[in-house]
């Protein structure tokens, strides 16, 4: 049975009610605390589960994505929260790259000071 939020206008409380779908619209609803029925229907905020592969496509919207190319600490964070979205524990030197980058250096500078990075690579073609 669904449960539906209200809102007391006279004491201001927030309350739950369950209602069948039929029931809901034609009972009337009262305050359980003041027992008024100067009530108002509250919205739920609704979630949206959705999977990893969907989460990372909208990270990866190109409107999102244009913002990064001059601006490491956008790329930073970007890559903070795909970590977080992606749910598995990074290696030190990604959060090593990723505090870089957050702070401001760009990806060349990283580059040079850390170049054994690059040699810890599991697929050489991949560039940090």
């Amino acid at each position: 049975m669904p449960t539906y939020e209200y809102r007391c206008m006279e004491c201001q409380r927030r309350f739950e009610v369950f209602l069948s779908y039929s029931e809901y619209g034609k009972k009337e609803i009262s305050c359980p605390f003041c027992e008024s029925f100067q009530v108002t229907r509250r919205l739920s905020k609704v979630r949206i589960k959705k999977n990893a592969e969907s989460r990372l496509e909208e990270m990866a919207d190109p409107s999102k994505l244009a913002a990064m190319e001059d601006n490491p600490q956008v790329l930073g964070s970007m890559m903070r929260h795909m970590s977080d979205e992606i749910g598995e524990e990074m290696p030190p030197e990604f959060d090593e790259v990723v505090n870089r980058l957050e702070k401001g250096q760009s990806p060349d500078q990283i580059e040079k000071e850390l170049p054994d990075l690059a040699d810890a690579s599991p697929d050489p073609s991949v560039d940090i």
